[in-house]
């Protein structure tokens, strides 16, 4: 652990909070010291997140969260992932000639989920009225956010999509490119931007709720009302009818979501899938999102990383515990690819999705423990939880990317600015990229409530504005596979385990797709110690691997040297991570690199030439490009708080 840091470590004994952004994480403090409890500003601060980043969230994304209610005593998780359309059948998909779900324009959208579950939070845990909690995020929507460096790169590499050739995205042009047509340019870095139609929906949607009365109850239930199944639903369902636009594969197509979809869904309140680590609790979305994976990883290393003694046992010099955690998790990975998916009505659909208790079975994860050797597995290799029989999807070739344009947008909410070099099918590094991540907030309150959010989805480059709205919609189907390849565009390969449609992960009208949002909570003896999490897609749960793990560690040998401070937040932030990429990509085109182990060369450079030894695929990077951790957390009495440093706008701010 390193003995000093990037930044303080935020102490204080009144509340925190810690985002990707810093005017999120101010907005999120104002209403702490308002008055306001953690539930208020999460959801305050994640609608000033869909403003200052609108490269990597918006109103029509998506967005799961794990919190602990102290007044309950307990840990929940709000669902606001939204399920694939009625329309979106496997077949409308074969008869366009697709083998797998493009990664944007219209037909990847699901229901947009993200309103309904911070409505719902604040209905049920909050105190605020929702004008409250709306007018920072208002203000700055009408009144102009910093574009971000990202923002405008991101903005630079789509202008050909946004403007040039059929299907171009022209409502997208008009609101976030400055001059006129054939003019258009992108807004250039800390100019102003301003969404005034996104401030009028949200104005229009505080009009509907406050025509209800004055009961919060009644003004929330109306918010949801006026967005699902009024004027927000309408203007959704008059836009995917009645128009079309170029996505990733080159195609013009319009979309499948109806206003329907949205009326008939409904946020929801679930119980938390629960792990643990060397006696600390893990709290987790269930296995309609990757959650299961840290968990499934967490008990495969639990008690075998310090066993023979080693106080220190993730020390930066040595590759072995960055070999077996890699293993861990691409061996959870793999199950990951194999099992999870949705669970609501997969039993009545014919589909296999275990329990988590079978996941994480002891006898089931000591089965699973010796596929952990001295050597880079390289390969998936799901396992049998409930005694299933094995099986793992059969990935089809992944499609080249389009020519139509200069710069494509992708599936993640990344750009690919590398042009014709784009065609070679490799994995593009994060230097080669516009990189985007997605979204995260943490917040803890005086009175020991604790949230941790993953907003993400509807960001700028997913797919067309809707001109009435001011926002584009999101695009998570695309994590859904198609049952047996069978678009004409490729077929599965023959080889292995049967890819069909009895995965979790296929598509299926109304179940939801297996996001990749994971939002994380932490407890120790039943107690609320952490909420902490990261953008990345697929490597959320990977980069919060090693965090969880050195946070323990830390809090174990601080313990036993009477250290009254457990926590080592910043430390822990700052450190050095990893990740690997033997798993496919949730998002198109679906790539994956078997054995391939990403590391920050931060780390000394005996590590990598040792994970090169055990068979790794080793692809160093910038020492300071890898996740965006952030946390908060309760600690004998202190609320404390850290951001990641790692592209310079993450900030924890508290008292």
């Amino acid at each position: 652990m390193p003995l000093t840091t990037t930044r303080p470590e935020i102490t204080g004994t009144f509340g925190a909070v810690a985002s990707t952004h810093w005017l999120a994480s101010q907005t999120g403090m104002g209403v702490l010291e308002r008055g306001g409890n953690a539930f208020d500003a999460a959801a305050a601060a994640g609608f000033v997140l869909q403003v200052v980043e609108p490269h990597l969230n918006g109103p029509g994304g998506d967005m799961p969260l794990v919190l602990w209610s102290a007044e309950e005593r307990a840990a929940h998780v709000v669902c606001g992932q939204g399920p694939v359309p009625a329309a979106a059948t496997p077949q409308v998909f074969a008869d366009l000639g697709l083998d797998a779900v493009p990664g944007s324009g219209l037909l990847p959208a699901t229901v947009p989920g993200v309103f309904g579950a911070w409505t719902l939070l604040l209905q049920r845990w909050g105190t605020w009225r929702l004008r409250d909690v709306l007018e920072p995020a208002i203000g700055y929507a009408r009144h102009g956010a910093p574009v971000l460096p990202r923002v405008s790169a991101t903005l630079e590499a789509v202008t050909p999509l946004f403007t040039r050739g059929e299907g171009a995205w022209t409502t997208s042009a008009e609101v976030y490119l400055a001059g006129d047509e054939g003019t258009a340019r992108a807004p250039q870095p800390w100019s102003r931007l301003r969404l005034t139609a996104l401030a009028d929906t949200y104005e229009r949607v505080l009009a509907a709720a406050e025509a209800a009365g004055s009961s919060r109850d009644a003004q929330y239930e109306a918010a949801r009302e006026h967005w699902y199944r009024g004027e927000v639903a309408d203007a959704v369902d008059r836009f995917f009818t009645g128009t079309r636009w170029r996505d990733v594969t080159g195609r013009v197509d319009g979309g499948l979501l109806r206003g329907a979809d949205l009326a008939g869904w409904e946020p929801t309140v679930e119980e938390p899938a629960m792990g643990s680590y060397r006696g600390v609790q893990v709290a987790k979305t269930g296995t309609w999102g990757q959650g299961p994976v840290l968990l499934q990883a967490l008990a495969l290393l639990d008690g075998q990383l310090g066993a023979d003694g080693d106080p220190d046992p993730l020390r930066d010099d040595d590759e072995s515990w960055v070999h077996v955690t890699a293993e861990a998790f691409d061996l959870a990975s793999a199950d990951r690819e194999a099992w999870y998916g949705d669970p609501v009505g997969a039993e009545e659909d014919g589909v296999d999705v275990p329990a988590v208790a079978d996941l994480l079975d002891p006898v089931y994860t000591a089965a699973r423990r010796p596929f952990i050797g001295d050597r880079a597995g390289g390969e998936l290799q799901p396992g049998w939880p409930g005694g299933a029989r094995r099986r793992l999807p059969q990935l089809p070739t992944p499609p080249a990317p389009p020519e139509v344009v200069d710069a494509a947008a992708v599936g993640e909410p990344t750009v690919d600015r590398r042009g014709p070099a784009a065609e070679t099918g490799r994995r593009t590094t994060p230097e080669e990229q516009g990189r985007g991540d997605t979204c995260h907030v943490d917040v803890v309150d005086r009175w020991g409530n604790l949230v941790s959010a993953t907003p993400s989805g509807g960001w700028l480059q997913s797919s067309p504005v809707v001109p009435e709205l001011g926002f584009a919609l999101g695009t998570r189907a695309q994590m859904c596979w198609l049952p047996n390849g069978a678009g004409a565009g490729g077929s599965p390969r023959s080889a292995g385990p049967r890819w069909g449609s009895r995965l979790g992960s296929t598509l299926r009208p109304g179940r939801r797709p297996r996001t990749t949002l994971s939002p994380t909570l932490l407890l120790r003896d039943g107690e609320p110690w952490m909420a902490l999490g990261t953008p990345g897609g697929d490597q959320q749960d990977a980069w919060q691997l090693p965090f969880v793990m050195r946070l323990v560690h830390a809090a174990e040998r601080a313990r036993a040297s009477g250290d009254p401070v457990e926590t080592a937040l910043q430390a822990a932030v700052d450190a050095p991570t990893f990740h690997p990429e033997t798993a496919p990509s949730s998002f198109w085109p679906r790539q994956a690199v078997p054995g391939r182990l990403v590391l920050e060369d931060r780390f000394d450079p005996s590590v990598a030439r040792g994970l090169a030894a055990r068979g790794w695929d080793v692809r160093a990077v910038d020492g300071w490009s890898l996740g965006r951790l952030s946390a908060v957390a309760l600690d004998g009495g202190w609320v404390r708080a850290a951001a990641n440093p790692r592209g310079s706008q993450g900030y924890a701010v508290g008292r």
